[in-house]
């Protein structure tokens, strides 16, 4: 049986020298979730701040949980500081909401939004962050624009 969910502690590590950190996952993805490969959780960090991402195999000797630079944040924690993690599987499927003038736009770029639609959801939902993000209603309608013209040409994502 697989359990309801996993809690550990973990010391935040810094990716190479990027602003990028993770915390490595302590047991085994292949005895907990029965895989191998990535696993989609949902976690809680220090009881306060929820998160869905994946556990995964980064050229790392265990799966590793990645943390944003939000998350950190809002956590007040930095490399080198210790994080109470809880997760369980995440079996939800993941969709990302679209706004109306973000559909329209798909609507007349067919091709596009079938490109789209096959993206993982971390690129969809990245899309739509970096459109919906934009301050001024000019950026917002020049970003749909690129959006549409980055689809097409294979990129997937900002």
């Amino acid at each position: 049986m697989k359990p309801e969910e996993i809690h550990f502690k973990a010391i935040i590590k810094q990716s190479g020298t990027m602003n990028a950190a993770f915390v490595e996952f302590p047991f085994s993805v292949k005895e907990l979730f029965g895989k191998k490969g990535q696993v989609k959780i949902k976690a809680l960090f220090d009881d306060s701040i929820e998160y869905r991402g994946s556990l995964a195999k980064m050229k790392s000797e265990c799966h590793i949980l990645g943390l944003t630079q939000e998350i950190r944040k809002k956590l007040g924690k930095t490399f080198g500081d210790e994080v109470s993690v809880s997760l369980l599987e995440d079996k939800e499927e993941r969709t990302v909401e679209i706004s109306d003038d973000i559909l329209t736009v798909f609507k007349e770029n067919k091709i596009a939004k079938e490109i789209f639609d096959k993206m993982s959801y971390t690129h969809r939902k990245e899309y739509i962050r970096w459109i919906e993000e934009a301050k001024k209603p000019e950026t917002r309608e020049n970003r749909k624009t690129k959006m549409i013209q980055m689809i097409l040409e294979g990129k997937k994502g900002i």
